[in-house]
């Protein structure tokens, strides 16, 4: 399980996203790894640089642990809200009145914006707002509150009184969330609802509100321009963002007998399922209305159950034909038709909420059966399947 800050780790200051992450990400998620985001932002700002990232599907922790997510294509919102945190927000916003009388209050309203006492300024919410009597504020059950004020920091203790958990981003700026909320206690939540080993969890940040999340990973590992608090916490200390820090961590997570930089990157992250599954593998493919390849993963049987090993991000939109090209500039092969053009022979399969697909073994190509072998490849259709991370 890898858990990934956004702001500063994988998104620069300036909102570019480094070259080189998108494919870097492709292939730890093509090796069976959970790629987890975790941010402090709402919803709404995790939404649009997850498509940024290619993460359109898969898990989430927004709002600095206030809310788990899984990012889900299938569905309209593009999200199932898996789990929230709320609490009354009514104590700590007359608190924070009454230390600074002008502050700016913000109450998340998950999936659209907020409801603000008075507007913020452009890009410090993400986000519509709502302009709201506080009155009405404090009876918003609330995720995640956003406190806005000069010097507003040196009241964290006061605010932290009420009972709420309190995290700085700067002098000017608080985020309050239910207590016992954090990137940390999240994850750890996830990673036992996934069924993943403690040992087996890797963490990047550079922030104040990293520093749970960092000592919760087997492997913390700090962005070489954090605060000398945040790199003083992490188990180890990657490049800056410019010096492409993340994307450093993530190859240290694939293995190093395989090279892709020569391979398409489809055929690449074909090739490193493949290497990272000892056991049988299968390709499988699921179509909407059109030709294209809505949603592309490979499936690994273990211990006599076919399970889900991971997504082929380049699959999607691709056709059936382009995988086939690409399993074989990956140096994998695959059972064939025996009549005409002996095309390759793709066995029809369902997913859980039985839609119907279309599955291909993968063998090295050396190993690989002729189209009379074809019967001796376990078929999933009669083999128990287990639990599949989706």
């Amino acid at each position: 399980m890898v858990a990934l800050d956004i702001d500063g780790t994988l998104v620069g200051h300036d909102g570019r996203v480094p070259t080189g992450t998108v494919a870097a990400l492709d292939l730890v998620r093509a090796a069976g790894h959970e790629v987890v985001l975790a941010t402090g932002r709402s919803l709404v700002g995790l939404r649009s640089v997850a498509t940024q990232l290619g993460l359109i599907d898969g898990f989430a922790v927004c709002s600095n642990g206030a809310l788990t997510v899984r990012l889900d294509s299938a569905v309209a919102s593009g999200y199932v809200i898996q789990h929230a945190r709320r609490f009354d927000p009514a104590p700590v916003i007359h608190r924070a009145l009454g230390l600074a009388p002008g502050v700016r209050i913000g109450v998340e309203d998950v999936g659209w914006g907020w409801h603000v006492s008075e507007p913020f300024e452009p890009g410090l919410l993400n986000g519509e707002q709502k302009l709201v009597p506080v009155v009405d504020l404090c009876v918003m059950p609330a995720t995640r509150i956003a406190l806005h004020a000069p010097g507003i920091r040196q009241h964290v203790e006061a605010l932290a009184a009420t009972g709420v958990t309190v995290i700085p981003g700067g002098q000017d700026w608080l985020d309050l969330t239910a207590p016992g909320t954090g990137k940390a206690p999240a994850l750890e939540h996830l990673r036992t609802q996934l069924g993943i080993g403690s040992e087996a969890t890797v963490a990047v940040g550079d922030g104040h509100n990293d520093l749970d999340m960092l000592a919760w990973a087997r492997r913390g590992v700090a962005m070489g321009h954090a605060s000398e608090e945040v790199r003083q916490a992490a188990d180890e200390v990657t490049g800056t963002i410019d010096q492409h820090g993340a994307i450093a961590v993530l190859n240290s997570l694939l293995p190093d007998d395989i090279q892709t930089d020569a391979l398409s990157p489809l055929a690449g992250q074909l090739a490193m399922a493949a290497r990272t599954t000892p056991g049988p593998l299968v390709l499988r493919v699921w179509h909407e209305h059109h030709s294209e390849i809505a949603r592309c993963d490979t499936w690994a049987l273990r211990d006599g159950y076919w399970g889900r090993h991971s997504p082929i991000p380049s699959g999607t939109g691709a056709t059936m034909r382009a995988t086939e090209l690409a399993a074989r500039e990956a140096g994998l092969a695959y059972p064939r038709s025996d009549i005409g053009r002996r095309r390759a022979h793709w066995r029809s399969v369902r997913d859980h909420r039985g839609r119907a697909g279309f599955e291909l073994p993968l063998y090295p190509r050396l190993d690989a059966p002729d189209s009379t072998a074809a019967s001796s490849i376990p078929d999933p259709a009669r083999i128990a399947t287990g639990r599949s991370a989706e």
